[in-house]
């Protein structure tokens, strides 16, 4: 019976901070956020760190209204498409954009990979929309080969900027024996068995599929922790060159001092050298140091790190305050939170009733050679 628990869903969450609910691992952080709120005397002197974002990028901000203040040599070719928008209107936009599937659909507002999904056709597109009545983004799917999340801040007087925190991401997957399916190798892998449930409800046919002795099968191509991809800490990367890279491309977004670049690369070094990556999203105050999502990066380091990185954020408003920056008001920001909400809940309800008569649209696996 030991053993069973062991093995359990339960106890790989129990046991795994990672996996914590948020309402239980983010507890230390509301303290974090009160003693600022108090020494600032401003509950929301976050938002005053990038005063051109929503709420600083905490809840709420538009992914599109962003990216457009990203230089466009960073950016994948992304659509907007309104709320309200046909599936033939939302195909005519790529193809005036000259996009082809695959695609990554996400909803202008969100996070953590809400509804984010990979589209591979004009059926799944057309599901897509019929299932997310809501203003989103079709945005050219990037297969370059390493993904990373890259959390940079620099302060408003300062022409230097730094990398607090680099994550190299795994997204989920499996490699092949031969003799098992997908639904058997799944269940080798305690991070695997966790998402089981959700493939066996979307996917399975790719469940009872076998796949070739040493075949890594790519289960989920968007990077998010929520999908079941693994953070690793890559802070061993940071450097000045990796610093300086970062500080030529945030010196041009105005009004936005504090961040995390989801992108994706050739290689670090590439980066270093060329200053070449792609910036698939950026989140401003509300973006994590993700290194800290390693499984092996103790506790207590983990709340060190986000502590820092409250306190940068503190002293960004403190420049910021001493320029006349002002932060969000708090019935302003009780507002938003609550339109926030209902946002969210009114949408997953649709999802939830759409799927109940087809399945959701989404990405099918990807299957590379165990040498890559």
């Amino acid at each position: 019976m030991l053993r069973e628990f062991r093995n359990s869903n339960f106890f790989i969450k129990l046991s795994n901070w990672e996996f914590w609910p948020a309402s239980i691992a983010n507890l230390p952080l509301l303290l974090f956020w009160a003693w600022f709120a108090l020494r600032s005397r401003k509950p929301l002197f976050f938002s005053a760190a990038n005063p051109v974002i929503e709420t600083g990028g905490l809840w709420g901000e538009s992914k599109y209204h962003i990216l457009q203040r990203i230089p466009k040599s960073h950016l994948p070719l992304t659509r907007f498409i309104p709320a309200g928008s046909t599936a033939a209107e939302a195909l005519g936009k790529m193809q005036a954009a000259g996009l082809d599937f695959p695609v990554i659909a996400k909803p202008n507002v969100g996070e953590r990979g809400f509804l984010v999904a990979k589209i591979e056709s004009a059926q799944a597109l057309a599901d897509y929309v019929a299932h997310h009545p809501v203003d989103f983004l079709i945005q050219e799917f990037i297969a370059l080969p390493m993904e990373l999340a890259v959390l940079y801040h620099r302060f408003p007087d300062s022409r230097r900027g730094q990398v607090t925190s680099v994550c190299l991401k795994e997204t989920l997957h499996v490699t092949g024996d031969g003799r098992r399916c997908v639904a058997e190798l799944m269940q080798l892998s305690p991070r695997a068995r966790l998402q089981a449930d959700r493939f066996e409800k979307n996917f399975p046919e790719l469940m009872s599929r076998i796949p070739a002795d040493r075949e890594v099968l790519e289960l989920e191509p968007i990077g998010n922790h929520s999908r079941g991809t693994c953070f690793l800490n890559g802070n061993h990367l940071i450097d000045e060159r990796l610093n300086a890279a970062f500080d030529r491309l945030a010196l041009q977004m105005e009004g936005i001092h504090y961040g995390r670049f989801d992108l994706k690369c050739v290689s670090v070094e590439d980066i270093k050298d060329n200053g070449n990556f792609v910036v698939m999203e950026f989140n401003g105050v509300g973006g994590e140091p993700a290194h800290i999502y390693d499984p092996s990066y103790p506790v207590w380091k983990k709340y060190r790190d986000f502590y820092r990185h409250w306190r940068i954020i503190y002293r960004i408003h403190r420049e910021q305050t001493r320029r006349g920056i002002k932060s969000m008001g708090l019935w302003e920001a009780m507002d938003s939170l609550r339109a926030y909400f209902n946002y969210k809940k009114q949408v997953e309800n649709f999802a939830a009733a759409a799927s109940e008569q087809s399945h959701p649209a989404a990405h099918g696996p990807q299957s590379t050679p165990a040498s890559t």
